[in-house]
């Protein structure tokens, strides 16, 4: 028993602190990045380059999205198999899961890929739009964390 306590506590963790990942990534690293210029003194950066950095930071941090998405994987399958089934804990795995591989897979490596093409392809509607999309998927991977992680901690205070 005492193995899975902490199988089920360093799941809980790493659900946490992914949330809290994207919660400062969004909330916090993209308005500094973004605007430097209330902060640098001699010294301006445009938007582009302020996207590089960010993009950088993204794609540093889909390694640790796609390590996340695999152990949500592992950790609901065997809690499936030993008959741990809950409507609501298999929804938003499912929705973390592909929030995840979206952004890491299709989002960040399209965003960077546009980047490297240059000032004028970031400033293109497709841009715009595939930006806009990838926000949107990181809100629905932080929102589905919480739920996740709420719904497992219910189903662990249960049992």
């Amino acid at each position: 028993m005492s193995k899975r306590i902490y199988l089920d506590f360093s799941y809980l963790v790493m659900l946490a602190a992914t949330f809290g990942a994207v919660l400062v990534l969004g909330a916090v690293v993209a308005p500094i990045v973004f605007h430097s210029d209330e902060i640098l003194v001699d010294m301006l950066m445009d938007n582009y380059n302020a996207g590089i950095i960010m993009g950088q930071i993204f794609y540093k941090f889909s390694y640790w999205i796609y390590f996340v998405a695999f152990g949500v994987v592992v950790y609901e399958a065997a809690m499936y198999k030993t008959g741990q089934r809950d409507a609501i804990s298999f929804a938003s795995a499912v929705t973390v899961i592909f929030s995840s591989l979206m952004f890491s897979g299709v989002y960040a490596p399209k965003i960077l890929a546009m980047q490297a093409l240059g000032v004028e392809a970031t400033q293109s509607d497709t841009f715009q739009n595939i930006h806009m999309a990838s926000e949107i998927d990181f809100k629905i991977l932080a929102v589905s964390l919480v739920i996740l992680f709420v719904r497992r901690l219910m189903l662990l205070r249960r049992a």
